[in-house]
């Protein structure tokens, strides 16, 4: 395709000199001849920097916002925004896929993983061929592949969302992160549903939002500056009315209690080692029962924002019911199935308002002791240990202390942070490693325990002095379950 072409499509004005572009690149180590740079600034490097190497490479074409002194065959096109550009770009390279799917975006502080993953289980089952992207990766028509991001760079969205296309996906549930929209990484995506799910106070200070106020103004760009037909809002949440006040989406609304998509008659059940719930669903004149594998009111509310998007696209409530009833949302309270008279909950749970979510949650089912192991990212999240160590200290009634990420810093030392804002004297173990902490507790659980796993997920790694080591917290769990029950 040539370069002139290319930006007309995506509506990129231009009158320079052209050449042929078979690539379009964000990262100037993928670069090669008949690739376009696009010179995106991040927190931590400007791809300005990087154009000389890209250069080196082959590359003749870039999308600047500033000049740059390169050999005189180079080719700039100069813009305003490159990480707008980079989004219409992408678009336009890949045939606007994104206008050939339903694509769904899903945003809030907590549940976007539960209620996105729990959306394209209920369609895909229903018939409707869909693909999800976001903290648990990419899946679509059987393929799985990871994320560096919630919500990838716009040029990755593009290139799945044509993979998905091609492969006769119908629909995406699209986890859309704060930071994805900061950074304009959905910038033009015509999307078909939109849903605000809660919020509270999370990504803030560092290299992410300056403000709270800053991170829920990114959030509500969701519904105040894109495209969307229908867009669905919790009918509890404080922020909801702020969220949508500029919303010009046909709208509905889901609460435990009250909107247009409620749930009433909320039944916890703790059977055989695995804890659920249940609840009859209200939905614009129709009804059915709802048994969900996995605990907590709050999934109740996923639940019902993914009914409120799937009927938008002419699911039954009933078709919903069937659906949920076998869906399991990886490293989102997760059960961990190992023979023992202990119940294991894997969960992302990573900050004290999701902390103490959780066990507030484990705490209703009236376990014989619940624990809770846990840790925090090395390097950073300092001032989350603090809220990390008063959630666990008040709520659980074991602690263990261990690893997450811990990549440069000694894991202790985070451990130490966190144990330092305890605000209650309860039995507490310090591990530097987090397989030697599930060993421990795997080893001296008792019968009607219920063990919360936080802050690990989803995630099948760790990143230990900047490298990215495989881990899995559920083998590791049932690799030392299946010992002791050996004794």
């Amino acid at each position: 395709m040539l370069l002139s072409a290319l930006l007309k499509s995506a509506e990129i004005e231009y009158n320079g000199a052209d050449c042929e572009i078979e690539r379009v690149i964000c990262d100037s180590r993928a670069a090669s001849a008949a690739s376009l740079f696009v010179c995106i600034k991040g927190f931590a490097s400007d791809g300005h920097e990087f154009a000389e190497r890209a250069y080196r490479l082959g590359c003749r074409a870039f999308v600047v916002e500033r000049d740059i002194d390169l050999p005189g065959d180079a080719i700039f096109v100069k813009v305003e925004n490159a990480r707008r550009a980079l989004a219409k770009i992408s678009a336009a390279f890949y045939g606007f896929p994104a206008k050939k799917l339903k694509v769904i975006g899903i945003t809030g502080t907590k549940g976007k993983t539960t209620t996105a993953l729990m959306l394209a289980s209920i369609l895909s089952q229903s018939g409707i061929s869909c693909g999800y992207i976001g903290s648990n990766g990419i899946e679509f028509a059987g393929n799985r592949f990871e994320t560096k991001n919630t919500t990838p760079e716009s040029l990755d969205l593009h290139y799945y969302f044509d993979r998905m296309v091609k492969e006769g996906v119908e629909a995406v549930a699209l986890e859309v992160s704060s930071q994805a929209l900061y950074l304009d990484r959905v910038y033009g995506i015509p999307f078909f549903a939109t849903a605000f799910t809660n919020l509270a106070p999370d990504h803030i200070g560092g290299a992410e939002h300056p403000t709270f106020e800053h991170y829920r103004d990114c959030k509500r760009m969701l519904f105040k500056d894109y495209e969307s037909k229908f867009s669905v809002f919790s009918a509890t949440d404080e922020a909801a009315d702020y969220m949508s006040e500029h919303s010009r989406a046909l709208t509905s609304t889901f609460g435990l209690n009250k909107g247009d998509f409620y749930a009433e008659n909320i039944r916890q059940f703790f059977d055989g080692g695995a804890l659920g719930i249940e609840f009859l669903c209200h939905a614009l004149g129709e009804s059915a029962q709802v048994s969900l594998p996995m605990p907590g009111k709050f999934s109740v509310e996923n639940a019902l924002c993914a009914i409120a998007l799937a009927h938008r696209l002419g699911v039954s409530i009933e078709q919903c019911a069937d659906a949920l009833a076998h869906t399991y949302v990886y490293g989102r309270f997760e059960l961990v199935r190992t023979g023992l008279d202990s119940v294991f909950v894997i969960d992302y749970a990573h900050n004290g308002f999701s902390i103490t979510s959780a066990l507030n949650t484990l705490r209703q089912y009236n376990p014989n002791r619940l624990w809770c192991v846990t840790g925090s990212v090395g390097g950073r999240t300092v001032g989350r240990r603090a809220e990390i160590g008063e959630a666990v200290s008040r709520l659980a009634d074991i602690a263990i202390l261990t690893a997450d990420n811990p990549d440069f810093e000694p894991p202790l030392n985070v451990c130490e942070d966190i144990r330092a804002a305890f605000v209650r004297d309860i039995p507490c173990e310090c591990f530097s490693d987090r397989e030697d902490a599930i060993a421990y507790v795997v080893a001296n659980v008792e019968k009607g325990d219920i063990v919360l796993f936080a802050g690990k997920g989803h995630e099948q790694y760790q990143f230990i002095r900047g490298a990215k080591i495989p881990f899995s917290e559920r083998k590791l769990i049932e690799k030392y379950a299946m010992e002791v029950a050996k004794v």
